[in-house]
């Protein structure tokens, strides 16, 4: 018996959209959209290994190696390097020894000023001139008096002589002769008296000059002519003395404790690029309370860049010292301080403190924390957490 089987279009319906699938490659199953998801994830988680890694500072390992897990790291012992102590502080540059000049006599008008701010003047020359018009009349008539006062003295001589003439005949008593004689010291004293005035008056009329008290270079003029000046007017030049200068340079109290006078330094002013070398003459005998910095004097010699109120920075020599000298790149920082990662027993990191130095050329010393036998990690130390078990490989010096 034959049967016919007939198939509608109900029935075509219920095949499986996967041939369909099949069929257009852009219509895929939720079972192929797992599976794509998955392989994208484990992409992602292959393509992460593989920069942990990489900032590591080593390769991935074989699979079936005993240290897959550990990542390798790049670590060096630094040792003990004799470097150079150096101090560097910022300061202000200012006269080694001013000289404030100012009217040592009564004063009066200016008639002129003969220097300016930026002049070189010499010990006793004269800076400005005051008018002396009225003392020179004053002095003009004490020479007078002098001379009235001598008159006045070789009159009472000539009394006395004639009477030491009369005395012997009897005409003139010795009472009149010893009167003449008190006359006439008398007379001789007032011509001192006289005298000792107008060297007075010719000591203060000199006085009236402005003269420079020590050779040197003219910072400031405050004075101009037709002004009036007096005993209580402010300075109206300020000199430095030989021109020297120097350097105030403000470093801490620490810092302060490893200098001693006589030592070099090198003086950079502020937006130069020259150099000036100095030597510290003074350290300074107190600390400031507030700041708790004491003052360094480097003393200079003169050169027109030098100019005193600018800023400058200071690079001091503090002695060689022996110390442990890292990369910047194993030096690392938090809120606890600096601190490296060294590798100890069981190539198991640990975290340790260090105190840092001074900057040099060849990395960052290390002052406290590192006797520098220690196998310290050189690189990629941020990613890496204290117990961790790493596969060193050391790089040499």
């Amino acid at each position: 018996m034959n049967y016919a089987t007939t198939i509608t279009a109900e029935t075509q319906d219920d095949i499986p959209t996967d041939v369909d699938a099949m069929r257009d490659p852009t219509q895929s199953s939720p079972v192929v959209k797992r599976l794509l998801i998955a392989l994208g994830g484990l992409l992602v988680l292959l393509g992460a290994i593989a920069a942990y890694f990489a900032f590591a500072g080593g390769e991935p390992v074989a699979p079936g190696d005993d240290k897959t897990q550990a990542p390798v790291v790049t670590v060096i012992s630094p040792g003990k390097t004799t470097i150079e102590g150096m101090v560097e502080a910022p300061g202000t540059l200012a006269a080694r020894r001013p000289m404030p000049v100012g009217v040592v006599g009564e004063g009066g008008q200016v008639l002129s000023v003969r220097v300016d701010a930026g002049d070189w003047v010499q010990q006793g020359e004269v800076l400005a001139v005051i008018d002396r018009s009225v003392q020179t009349q004053q002095a003009a008539a004490q020479a007078a008096q002098i001379e009235v006062a001598r008159a006045d003295a070789q009159l009472a001589q000539a009394n006395l002589d004639r009477s030491l003439q009369l005395v012997d005949r009897g005409f003139v008593s010795k009472a009149d002769v010893d009167r003449l004689t008190a006359t006439r010291d008398a007379a001789v004293a007032r011509v001192r008296v006289a005298e000792a005035q107008l060297a007075e008056l010719r000591a203060r009329n000199a006085r009236l000059n402005i003269v420079a008290p020590a050779s040197g270079y003219v910072l400031e003029r405050n004075v101009e002519p037709g002004q009036t000046v007096g005993g209580g007017t402010p300075a109206l030049f300020v000199i430095a003395r030989g021109g020297e200068m120097e350097m105030l340079a403000q470093v801490s109290e620490a810092q302060l404790a490893g200098l001693s006078t006589g030592v070099m330094a090198t003086i950079t002013p502020a937006g130069s690029e020259k150099s000036y070398e100095g030597q510290v003459w003074q350290l300074s005998p107190t600390i400031d309370a507030a700041t708790r910095q004491g003052t360094a004097r480097i003393a200079l010699s003169y050169a027109p860049e030098l100019r005193p109120g600018g800023f400058a920075t200071a690079r001091i020599n503090s002695g060689s010292l022996q110390a442990t000298v890292l990369p910047e790149s194993a030096v690392l920082a938090d809120d606890k301080g600096s601190y490296v990662y060294v590798v100890g027993a069981e190539n198991k990191t640990e975290r340790r403190s260090v105190t840092t130095g001074m900057a040099t050329a060849e990395g960052i010393a290390i002052t406290d924390g590192l006797n520098g036998n220690e196998m310290v990690v050189l690189r990629a130390g941020g990613f890496l957490n204290a117990g961790e078990t790493v596969s060193p490989q050391k790089q040499e010096r």
